[in-house]
């Protein structure tokens, strides 16, 4: 469905530093650029963070979520821990199992450095 996700970010290289290392418990290489902005790509899609064209602060979106695929459990606690030690911090309930009528997963919440929800999901 998505071509590309970019967040903003207030300071670059300390959420290029988390995104290096949370992405990476979850098998993705640095991320790619230098400057203004920094690229994950993968097969399906890239995700990107940048500082703002227009020159304003960067600011998360109140609601917002933005989630990366993990393929185990494992990845997602390692997520989570790498995003914590990176800058990191942890947000809703601990990372776990949830459940819902349709379907159960794993799950692990985080801020970035500049304040945008993201998580780690596998479903099980």
């Amino acid at each position: 469905m998505f071509t590309h996700v970019f967040l903003g970010a207030q300071d670059l290289e300390a959420s290029r530093k988390f995104y290096d290392a949370a992405l990476g418990a979850l098998g993705h290489a640095p991320g790619a650029g230098a400057g203004s902005r920094y690229v994950y790509r993968t097969p399906t899609g890239t995700f990107g963070i940048t500082t703002p064209i227009n020159g304003e602060p960067a600011s998360f979106g109140n609601g917002s979520t933005f989630g990366f695929a993990a393929k185990s459990p494992a990845e997602v606690d390692a997520f989570h821990a790498a995003g914590v030690a990176n800058g990191g911090v942890t947000c809703e309930d601990p990372p776990g199992l949830r459940t819902n009528p349709a379907f159960s997963y794993y799950i692990a919440y985080l801020r970035d450095p500049s304040g945008n929800k993201i998580c780690a999901m596998c479903r099980s």
